[in-house]
């Protein structure tokens, strides 16, 4: 499973450093979006790929 790690906050909602983890990923005529949970399982977030990139750096 792809965890993530939030590189500055988002939207004022998750702060710096939060680890998410990537649940769903899907694509309808080249538009991918992302559904991220938080690893304690308190939040969910729809993101888009440029979102993604901008926010989030992937961990291993």
């Amino acid at each position: 499973m792809k965890r993530y790690r939030l590189i500055k906050d988002y939207r004022d909602i998750h702060k710096k450093g939060t680890i998410f983890f990537l649940i769903s990923e899907s694509e309808f005529i080249g538009v991918k979006e992302y559904v991220l949970q938080t690893k304690n399982l308190d939040g969910k977030i729809i993101l888009s790929e440029k979102e993604l990139k901008g926010f989030f750096r992937q961990i291993f």
